[in-house]
């Protein structure tokens, strides 16, 4: 998959999560089309997320609109990602709300963009989804 001019704002996951690079969004097999939009092939923890149900319930749509952002389940996921991933979900939920949906996704296509063939670099595995280069973090 190339990395789109544009990335669509509706692959934004609630939690701060960028779907556009998550690698079951990558996936030649079982492409998930996002945690905003309903279907049957994402994983299981993405289809029964409590964080996204946590949203859903309070009538919003990201994390970071809610008066407890960031809260325990969101902290939580923040750490495993930092530490795993390198990938601020707070950050980007705080980046999101100060300069907005599309800024930020404009930053994320040019970051996770192969320099190689131009091609999406995997947030999960740093590995390209069109040449298999990987890079590391």
């Amino acid at each position: 998959m190339k990395m789109p001019g544009k990335i669509d704002p509706v692959l934004f996951a609630p939690c701060g999560m960028n779907c556009q690079v998550c690698y079951k969004h990558l996936s030649p097999k079982k492409a998930c089309t996002g945690c905003l939009i309903k279907d049957n092939k994402k994983p299981g923890h993405c289809r029964h997320c409590a964080i996204k149900d946590c949203v859903q319930k309070a009538a919003l749509t990201y994390c970071y609109e809610c008066p407890q952002f960031p809260c325990k389940q969101v902290k939580n996921l923040d750490r495993s990602y930092r530490t795993r991933y390198r990938c601020g979900l707070i950050h980007n939920g705080c980046t999101v709300k100060e300069k907005g949906l599309s800024a930020f996704m404009k930053e994320q296509a040019v970051t996770f963009r192969c320099p190689v063939c131009g091609g999406v670099i995997s947030l999960h595995d740093s590995r390209c989804s069109e040449c298999n280069t990987i890079f590391k973090k």
